[in-house]
């Protein structure tokens, strides 16, 4: 079949630079950045009477309270500040457990199993309906105080070498329950996608003498290509090799390592970037659900001094099918320069 010469080629693989996966960019079954506006979204309809994070006295004991950024002890459900406006809790069906020891198991000389020793909490705002996207930047910030709290507190836990703090919003990100809340979840171990990251950023350290994401960094602000917002100290980008349509990535301009170090007036700027990248979401995708997670060098007493932590926030604005599910290589059916354009106006 004869080609034009200077038609453009309908699709593209992508090289993520960090974890060396390829995505499929279909630009040739592309869609309009505004007809994601127009989508139907099932909502998540829960009254407050019946909402389990509305009648937080019923839940287990609370291990952080916070009245607008002054944090509280907790001396009982009775001397609860009644204009709490965070908290956070023990999960109550926690997927990991505390305990003083670990065990390993074989199975069958080759089948290997740990008991899953760790800590789930949930980290709750107030209000049943505003999410980070609709908050304040002081209410957000007050969410980045408890992140960072709980994650300087559980990090001295036993058996605590990775912490995971994410957030699912929506039935299509896995909420199950309507009111606004992120979880965190410690484990011994460290998940596969951040030893290939931390993997890759130590080699490329070692070999350029630089951080690979501040490389990429000092590209986006140069190319202007992909940057939706920025301030003094984040990028909020559309990144090169997105993994779905509008994937966000909040980023330091400045190499930091370790996000429990974040300073006082970084966790303002912070808010900033995340406020704004949340409220952009909402408004150009219709208000979808979605789910965003932190990567930081984990806490397991060894040196990441090459690794640079951040956000990433996935929009659900499509489904995985039999290819990505059998490849485990994303498609996305928007350019990410056009997705970074697009939401850039919102």
């Amino acid at each position: 079949m004869k080609k034009r010469k200077d038609a453009k080629f309908p699709s593209e693989f992508r090289l993520d630079l960090v974890n060396g996966d390829w995505v499929i960019i279909a630009t040739g079954r592309a869609r309009k950045p505004d007809s994601f506006k127009h989508e139907k979204r099932e909502k998540q309809k829960v009254s407050k009477k019946d909402c389990p994070f509305c009648k937080i006295e019923t839940q287990e004991d609370p291990t952080l309270i916070s009245v607008n950024s002054r944090k509280f002890e907790f001396e009982g459900w009775d001397k609860l500040p009644k204009n709490w406006t965070a908290i956070v809790i023990p999960n109550k069906y926690p997927a990991l457990f505390p305990n003083p020891k670990l065990e390993k198991k074989v199975e069958g000389g080759m089948y290997e199993k740990i008991n899953a020793v760790g800590f789930h909490e949930v980290v709750i705002t107030r209000d049943h309906d505003k999410h980070l996207g609709q908050m304040s930047v002081k209410s957000v910030k007050e969410v980045m105080d408890m992140y960072q709290a709980r994650y300087l507190s559980l990090m001295k836990e036993k058996f605590v070498n990775h912490i995971s703090i994410f957030h699912n919003k929506g039935p299509k990100a896995g909420a199950s329950v309507a009111h606004p809340h992120s979880q965190i979840i410690t484990t011994p171990l460290i998940d596969v996608d951040l030893e290939n990251a931390l993997s890759k950023s130590k080699s490329y350290s070692r070999k350029e003498n630089r951080c690979i994401y501040c490389k990429m960094n000092d590209w986006e602000i140069k190319s202007k290509k992909r940057i939706v917002f920025q301030n003094k100290d984040f990028l909020v980008l559309c990144p090169f090799a997105s993994k779905t349509a509008f994937e966000v990535i909040i980023s330091p301009k400045q190499h930091l390592p370790y996000y429990e170090k974040i300073t006082e007036d970084q966790k303002w700027t912070l808010a900033e970037a995340f406020q704004t990248a949340l409220k952009k979401l909402r408004k150009g995708l219709n208000d979808p659900d979605y789910n965003f997670y932190l990567h930081t060098a984990p806490s397991d007493n060894k040196k990441h001094d090459y690794y640079h932590w951040h956000w990433t926030i996935l929009p659900k604005t499509g489904t995985w099918a039999g290819f990505e599910m059998g490849t485990k290589m994303e498609i996305s059916t928007i350019e990410p320069e056009e997705a970074a354009k697009y939401l850039k106006k919102q």
